[in-house]
């Protein structure tokens, strides 16, 4: 037996040893423990993307070239796959082109079969070009759905402190009939099932199981969405039961920064999940709500008023992240930006635009999304990263050109830190080997060291205002004139870089203009100024005209990493005003409130269109969206929006709702991934708001009016 087999079983062994003492421990528990139970499910749902699935594919038999037009998440697995499909058919294809278009998604066009249809059908089209699209119809019947979950909760909690002690979950996925993520999916939601909440003993396990239903996949939330929204409502469930007034008993159980999470990982930075619970507690809609309960049942007498709260924390990113960027300043000042990633209706691209300017003063004029070709910087990468032992690692580590991961999907809300990243750092590298070399040499000009030599200047002084930079009472310089004098002194004036994150970002050592510098990149190239010397020239090589550094000292975060988890957290709390029809059951949400942290903003009101776009989601998800698994479900080919119920804006409140984003610790602070955490605490606040109206705590997703009626 192989080592790794041997190590695998004793661990194995060890964990199961721990639950068994966990599970004695939950089945004798000691008078002063509440232990509470209950099984929680939540439903199949349409992801209902407003762009269903589509492709624009041509072969041209002629020269051998096949084209492919299609809006996707995943343009990095399409630029590996399809070529390989291709070299398997018989058909004489030689070159491959890929178009990836702007799109929305929610994770439908990640690892989605229906380019391949495309593809396909191009292929016996006798070089006449082939439009695959889907109706409504056919979107209901063939695109991926959310998985249900169903969750069978145990949570002891002490009775005198409220401090929670043991958690225990079992957690089933059903992922239809084509494997898609749900393995992933089905960890992903047991990983986060812990929520807000520090749990000091946790017993967590998750299966995924295939079954006849049209396939689940890829869906913004991944699976968080189902157990933390289990969660929220358990929790308010056990206050109840304790006594205890909701937001205190979060609080007597928050997670707090340095805490480790269930599987063991430190997450970065400060932790805030405390300060929004906080801000909740003192909140009008919170300290009103019995007064505001009254006032609004005696005005309705047919209505039963109620206010739910819930507060989650969501990790962002896959646990390995890669992308390449470039920055490039021309000699005229004009910034422009490529990068991997691919634009969805997030404002991706916009995003990408802000950020350089911390380093560049001002935003990029052009951005270039789901670039795929970046044969400048030779790097290569050979097995999953989540699959790579620690031993192979360390050898392919030895090559400076290798990297655990080349390229990847935009989806676990990675656009806004991880994809980023690069490109800050490209913006970096100019600024510090390029701008500030040229201001510098500016400031020095004349009689005993210029305009510079009274004052000490550092680098760490300068700053970008109105669009020019200054330090320490320099002469304020526009962009245009650095970018021009970079480029005749032969400085830095373009980067190309690449980044690998896994829970904490690759670093090494690069030589940079003789100067030596250690950057969380493994891969980097520079590009030097119109004024380059001969040397310089002789180095830019590539086929856009880079010099291709080579690292060394290189760091790769270790493979352990992804055993104990995720770091990156942000989080997100959501009040509901709703009321209870008694006679007909329906649900009316009158106000609902967010608190988000999110970092630095790259641009706020993005960030708002991401809050109210998710809240929507949840809103469906709570209230409304639900399909039958099988043969009554979307697989048979007759649902569309006349059975599929998603949210209008009469009934997300759409000119109620606020929001409030708490500002960063500092103007240092990263930007956070939201796209996927603000969706969730409204499906828990709606449930427990509801349980507030009427009395019942609802445990089966959506809470719809028969449900309501039942208990009525």
């Amino acid at each position: 037996m192989w080592p790794e087999a041997l190590e695998n079983g004793k661990n194995t062994e060890k964990a199961m040893f721990y639950a068994q003492q966990l599970q004695g421990k939950l089945d004798n528990a000691p008078d002063d423990w509440l232990v509470f139970e209950g099984e929680y499910n939540s439903q199949y749902t349409d992801h209902f993307a407003m762009e269903a699935d589509n492709a624009n594919c041509w072969f041209d038999q002629s020269k051998g070239n096949m084209h492919v037009v299609c809006g996707t998440q995943s343009p990095q697995e399409l630029f590996k796959w399809m070529p390989e499909l291709l070299s398997k058919s018989t058909f004489q294809s030689t070159r491959f082109f890929l178009h990836p278009a702007y799109t929305v998604g929610y994770g439908s066009k990640d690892a989605t079969i229906f380019p391949y249809y495309g593809l396909i059908a191009a292929l016996y089209a006798d070089g006449k070009p082939v439009r695959l699209a889907n109706n409504r119809f056919e979107q209901f019947q063939a695109t991926m759905k959310r998985h249900p979950f169903t969750m069978k909760n145990r949570l002891a909690v002490d009775r005198k402190t409220g401090k929670f002690q043991i958690f225990k979950q079992d957690l089933t996925a059903n992922g239809g009939g084509r494997a898609n993520f749900s393995n992933s999916v089905a960890f992903v939601g047991t990983t986060a099932a812990q929520s807000i909440y520090y749990m000091p003993n946790s017993d967590l396990t998750a299966t995924a199981i295939y079954s006849r239903m049209p396939e689940a996949g890829s869906f913004r939330g991944y699976g968080t969405l189902q157990s933390m929204s289990a969660t929220e409502l358990m929790v308010d469930e056990i206050a109840g039961q304790l006594n205890m007034d909701p937001i205190e008993l979060r609080l007597r159980n928050v997670f707090k920064s340095g805490m480790k999470n269930t599987q063991g990982a430190i997450p970065a930075g400060h932790l805030r999940g405390e300060e929004i619970l906080r801000k909740a507690q003192k909140h009008a809609i919170w300290t009103e709500r019995e007064e505001r309960k009254q006032a609004y049942e005696t005005a309705h007498p047919e209505e039963c008023y109620g206010v739910g709260f819930a507060c989650v924390q969501k990790d962002f990113g896959h646990g390995a992240e890669s992308a390449f960027s470039e920055v490039r300043l021309t000699p005229e000042g004009r910034i422009e930006v490529r990068n991997t990633g691919a634009e969805m209706g997030t404002g991706y691209s916009t995003g990408q635009a802000a950020v350089v300017a911390a380093w560049l003063g001002r935003a990029a004029d052009q951005v270039r999304t789901a670039e795929m070709e970046w044969d400048d910087m030779q790097m290569y990468d050979t097995i999953s990263p989540y699959f790579i032992s620690q031993e192979e690692q360390d050898k392919a580590i030895q090559d400076p050109r290798w990297t655990p991961l080349l390229l990847q999907a935009s989806s676990a809300s990675n656009s806004a830190y991880y994809f980023s990243f690069p490109t800050l750092e490209a913006a970096r590298v100019i600024f510090r080997h390029g701008l500030w070399p040229a201001a510098q040499e500016y400031w020095q000009r004349g009689i005993g060291g210029g305009q510079s030599a009274p004052y000490v200047v550092r680098e760490e002084n300068a700053r970008w205002e109105a669009g020019h930079l200054t330090a320490r009472g320099m002469e304020p310089l526009p962009l245009e004139f650095l970018a021009k004098r970079a480029h005749e002194m032969g400085l830095v004036t373009g980067v190309i870089s690449h980044a690998f994150n896994r829970w904490a970002w690759s670093r090494a050592d690069y030589e940079i203009n003789g100067r030596s510098e250690n950057l969380p990149l493994d891969g980097l190239a520079v590009q030097y100024g119109t004024g380059a010397t001969d040397a310089q020239k002789s180095l830019m090589t590539s086929k856009r005209g880079y010099h291709l550094l080579t690292r060394k000292n290189t760091y790769i975060p270790p493979t352990q990493r992804n055993n104990a988890g995720v770091t990156y957290y942000s989080a997100c709390g959501t009040f509901v005003e709703l009321a209870v029809h008694t006679g007909t059951g329906k649900v009316s949400l009158l106000n609902h409130h967010t608190f988000l942290e999110c970092g630095n903003t790259l641009v706020e009101q993005l960030v708002s269109g991401q809050i109210q776009g998710g809240t929507a989601m949840g809103i469906g998800h709570a209230l409304y969206e639900e399909m039958p698994l099988y043969e009554d479900g979307p697989g048979n080919g007759t649902w569309n929006m006349n059975r599929y119920h998603i949210p209008r804006a009469s009934e997300v409140a759409v000119w109620q709702q606020t929001s409030e984003i708490l500002p960063p610790l500092s103007r240092t602070d990263p930007p956070k991934g939201i796209a996927e955490v603000v969706m969730i605490p409204i499906v828990g606040a709606i449930g427990n708001g509801v349980a507030h109206a009427i009395g019942h705590h609802f445990r089966s997703l959506p809470i719809t009016p028969d449900k309501i009626r039942e208990v009525l």
